[in-house]
Protein backbone atom coordinates (compact mmCIF):
# COMPACT_ATOMS: atom_id res chain seq x y z
CA UNK A 1 0.00 0.00 0.00
CA UNK A 2 1.33 3.20 -0.77
CA UNK A 3 1.02 5.95 1.62
CA UNK A 4 0.29 9.54 1.08
CA UNK A 5 0.49 12.70 3.76
CA UNK A 6 -1.73 15.96 4.54
CA UNK A 7 -0.23 18.87 6.84
CA UNK A 8 -2.74 20.94 6.30
CA UNK A 9 -5.14 21.39 9.69
CA UNK A 10 -7.58 22.22 7.81
CA UNK A 11 -8.09 19.44 5.48
CA UNK A 12 -7.68 17.33 8.51
CA UNK A 13 -10.01 18.46 10.53
CA UNK A 14 -12.38 17.87 7.70
CA UNK A 15 -11.23 14.15 7.48
CA UNK A 16 -11.73 13.80 10.86
CA UNK A 17 -15.16 15.81 10.64
CA UNK A 18 -16.49 13.34 7.83
CA UNK A 19 -15.24 10.30 9.26
CA UNK A 20 -16.83 10.96 12.77
CA UNK A 21 -13.57 9.89 14.66
CA UNK A 22 -13.91 11.15 18.17
CA UNK A 23 -10.82 8.99 19.40
CA UNK A 24 -8.21 11.53 18.21
CA UNK A 25 -8.17 14.98 19.43
CA UNK A 26 -5.94 17.57 16.57
CA UNK A 27 -5.57 19.45 19.76
CA UNK A 28 -3.08 17.29 21.21
CA UNK A 29 -0.39 17.22 18.21
CA UNK A 30 1.70 20.39 17.72
CA UNK A 31 2.06 19.81 13.75
CA UNK A 32 -0.37 17.03 13.05
CA UNK A 33 0.03 14.84 9.43
CA UNK A 34 -2.57 12.89 8.55
CA UNK A 35 -0.85 9.89 6.87
CA UNK A 36 -2.95 7.59 4.69
CA UNK A 37 -3.17 4.87 2.34
CA UNK A 38 -6.29 3.07 0.19
CA UNK A 39 -6.83 -0.33 -0.47
CA UNK A 40 -9.97 -2.02 -1.62
CA UNK A 41 -12.33 1.00 -1.11
CA UNK A 42 -11.09 1.13 2.77
CA UNK A 43 -9.02 4.41 3.66
CA UNK A 44 -6.52 3.31 6.49
CA UNK A 45 -4.71 6.35 8.19
CA UNK A 46 -3.11 7.37 11.58
CA UNK A 47 -2.05 10.75 12.67
CA UNK A 48 1.74 11.31 13.20
CA UNK A 49 3.74 14.46 14.93
CA UNK A 50 4.93 16.15 11.65
CA UNK A 51 8.79 16.14 13.60
CA UNK A 52 8.66 12.07 13.79
CA UNK A 53 7.17 11.76 10.22
CA UNK A 54 9.97 13.65 9.13
CA UNK A 55 12.43 11.60 10.64
CA UNK A 56 11.73 8.09 9.81
CA UNK A 57 9.93 9.12 6.40
CA UNK A 58 6.64 8.57 4.98
CA UNK A 59 8.35 5.68 2.75
CA UNK A 60 8.90 3.66 5.86
CA UNK A 61 4.94 4.02 7.35
CA UNK A 62 3.68 0.92 7.02
CA UNK A 63 0.64 0.16 9.28
CA UNK A 64 -2.03 2.34 10.27
CA UNK A 65 -4.15 3.18 13.36
CA UNK A 66 -7.99 3.40 12.10
CA UNK A 67 -9.70 2.63 8.73
CA UNK A 68 -12.86 3.67 7.41
CA UNK A 69 -14.86 3.41 3.75
CA UNK A 70 -13.92 5.60 1.54
CA UNK A 71 -17.31 6.86 0.76
CA UNK A 72 -17.30 8.66 4.31
CA UNK A 73 -13.68 10.26 3.55
CA UNK A 74 -13.21 13.60 1.16
CA UNK A 75 -12.66 13.21 -2.25
CA UNK A 76 -8.69 14.35 -2.20
CA UNK A 77 -8.63 11.06 0.24
CA UNK A 78 -9.45 9.18 -2.96
CA UNK A 79 -7.11 10.63 -5.15
CA UNK A 80 -9.80 12.11 -7.63
CA UNK A 81 -8.99 15.45 -9.44
CA UNK A 82 -11.08 18.35 -8.60
CA UNK A 83 -12.76 19.89 -11.33
CA UNK A 84 -10.78 22.22 -13.31
CA UNK A 85 -13.40 25.14 -13.76
CA UNK A 86 -11.98 26.56 -16.85
CA UNK A 87 -13.25 22.80 -18.33
CA UNK A 88 -17.14 24.21 -17.78
CA UNK A 89 -16.35 27.31 -19.67
CA UNK A 90 -18.52 25.62 -22.80
CA UNK A 91 -21.46 24.71 -20.86
CA UNK A 92 -22.33 28.46 -19.82
CA UNK A 93 -21.90 29.51 -23.33
CA UNK A 94 -26.12 30.00 -24.02
CA UNK A 95 -26.00 32.18 -20.61
CA UNK A 96 -24.43 35.29 -22.06
CA UNK A 97 -27.60 35.49 -24.77
CA UNK A 98 -30.18 37.56 -24.75
CA UNK A 99 -33.73 36.42 -25.72
CA UNK A 100 -36.35 39.00 -26.03
CA UNK A 101 -39.11 38.56 -24.02
CA UNK A 102 -42.35 38.77 -26.31
CA UNK A 103 -45.91 40.19 -24.65
CA UNK A 104 -49.07 40.02 -26.32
Amino acid sequence: MIYRSENNRKKIKEFFDLVENNKIELRYYKNPVLVWGNEDGTCHYSLWEEEILDRFGLENVEGWDYKEDLLFCPDWVAGEEEDDPDEDIDDDEDLGKFIPLVRK
